[in-house]
C-alpha cells in the first residue's frame, strides 16, 4: 500500500475522535457529575501531552511505519479507557494517552511528508484530516440519534482505530522509500531554520497561523449571529462551509503548488489570510447589521479558510528536518488552543464584533513573521 494512501487513511481516522469532544461533552459531564467548565480540565492535560509527545518524537530515530501504527493503537487504547471511565480522573488519563498518541502520529506523518512528499501530496494528506474532522461529528450525531450512549460511541471509535492500527502494523513496510537514482532530481524547498532567530520565527508563525484557523472556526458562529445578526441556521452552514473550504483548498491548491512552486503559493496564501479578515472587518463598519454586511462577513470567512488551507502543509514542506517539524507540530497545538482561548474573554467583554479586527491583527502579524523568516 503506498505511503500517501497510508498517511491519508491514518490522518482521516485519527481525526474522527479528535473533532467530537464538543458534541459528546454534555453527555459525558452529566454522566460523571461535572460542571460545564470542567471541559478545560480535560483539554489542558491533553494538549500538554500532545506538545511534549511531538517534541520528543522529533528526537526518535524510528521510521514512520511502526511509529504511526503504535500511535494509532495507543489512541485506540485511550478511547477504550475513556469509554469505560468510572470517574473524571480516568477520563483525564485517557485524554493524556490520546494526546501522547496524537502528538507522535502527527509529527511522524508530517516529518515523513516533509521528506518524501511533494506539495500536492502533503496538502492531500492534510485534506484527509479535514475530511475526518468533518465526518467525526456526523458519525457521533448518527450514533447518538440511534440511541447509543457516549460510552458506546467512544467504544465504536476505539474499535475502528484498533482495526486501523492492525492494518498499519501489517502495512508498515509500505512506508519505505526507494533510494533516489543518481543524478539531479526535483528541487526541494530550502529549510527555513538556518538560525535560532529563524527557528523561533518559524515556530511563532506556525502557532499564530494555526491559532487563526482555530479561532475563526470556533468563534465564527458567534461573530455571524451575535455580531452580524445572521440566523443560526445560516451561520451554522457558513461555519461548516469554512471548514469545507479548508479541505477543498488543500485538495485544489496542492496541485497548483506542484506546478507553480510551493514558495509562490505559500506567499499568496499568507497574504490571503489577512485579506479575508479585512473583509470581515469591513462588514462591521456599517452602523446597523444587515444582509449586505452579513454576506461580506461570510465572504471574508470563506476567503480566510481558503487562504489558510495550504499554509501549514506547505510550510512544513519547506522545513526539511524531523526535529523542526516536530516542534512545529507542537507549536501548532499550542497556538490552536491558546489563541481561541485567549480571545474568549475579550469577546465576552467587548462583544463578538472584536473577532474580525483581532483576526486581522493576527493575520498581519503572521505576514510579518513570514517576511522575517522567508529570507532565512
Amino acid at each position: 500500500m503506498p505511503a500517501l494512501l497510508l498517511a491519508c487513511v491514518a490522518y482521516l481516522s485519527v481525526a474522527l475522535p479528535g473533532s467530537t469532544l464538543g458534541l459528546l461533552w454534555p453527555s459525558i459531564r452529566l454522566s460523571l457529575g461535572q460542571p460545564v467548565g470542567a471541559l478545560g480540565i480535560l483539554l489542558v492535560p491533553g494538549i500538554a501531552a500532545s506538545v511534549v509527545s511531538s517534541a520528543v518524537t522529533g528526537r526518535l530515530r524510528l521510521s514512520a511505519g511502526p511509529l504511526v501504527a503504535a500511535s494509532t493503537l495507543l489512541i485506540a487504547l485511550a478511547l477504550a479507557a475513556e469509554a469505560l471511565a468510572p470517574s473524571m480522573w480516568v477520563m483525564i488519563a485517557g485524554t493524556v494517552l490520546f494526546g501522547v498518541g496524537f502528538g507522535a502520529l502527527d509529527t511522524a506523518l508530517n516529518a515523513h511528508a516533509a521528506r518524501h512528499f511533494g506539495a500536492r501530496d502533503i496538502n492531500w494528506m492534510h485534506a484527509s484530516y479535514g475530511l475526518g474532522a468533518t465526518l467525526g461529528p456526523l458519525l457521533v450525531t448518527a450514533l447518538l440519534s440511534a440511541g447509543r450512549s457516549w460510552r458506546q460511541t467512544y467504544g465504536v471509535m476505539a474499535l475502528v482505530l484498533a482495526a486501523l492500527g492492525g492494518v498499519l502494523v501489517l502495512a508498515r513496510r509500505g512506508w519505505r522509500v526507494p533510494a533516489p537514482a543518481p543524478g539531479p532530481g526535483p528541487a526541494r524547498p530550502s529549510a527555513t531554520t538556518a538560525s535560532p532567530g529563524a527557528a523561533l520565527g518559524s515556530l511563532s508563525f506556525t502557532a499564530v497561523e494555526t491559532g487563526i484557523e482555530s479561532a475563526a472556526g470556533i468563534w465564527g458562529f458567534l461573530f455571524l449571529t451575535a455580531g452580524r445578526a445572521l440566523p443560526p441556521a445560516a451561520a451554522g452552514i457558513a461555519v461548516a462551509a469554512y471548514w469545507a473550504m479548508m479541505c477543498v483548498g488543500r485538495v485544489v491548491l496542492g496541485p497548483v503548488a506542484e506546478r507553480l512552486g510551493a514558495a509562490r503559493v505559500l506567499a499568496a496564501a499568507v497574504a490571503g489570510v489577512p485579506l479575508g479578515a479585512a473583509l470581515m472587518t469591513l462588514s462591521i463598519l456599517g452602523p446597523v447589521p444587515g444582509p449586505g454586511s452579513g454576506a461580506l462577513a461570510v465572504a471574508g470567512l470563506m476567503l480566510l479558510g481558503l487562504a489558510a488551507a495550504p499554509v501549514f502543509p506547505l510550510f512544513t514542506l519547506t522545513t526539511g528536518t524531523t526535529r523542526m517539524v516536530s516542534l512545529q507540530v507542537a507549536a501548532s497545538a499550542v497556538g490552536g488552543a491558546a489563541i481561541p482561548a485567549g480571545l474568549g474573554p475579550l469577546l465576552g467583554a467587548a462583544g463578538a464584533l472584536l473577532l474580525a479586527p483581532a483576526l486581522l491583527a493576527l493575520g498581519l502579524a503572521m505576514g510579518g513573521l513570514y517576511a522575517f523568516i522567508r529570507p532565512r
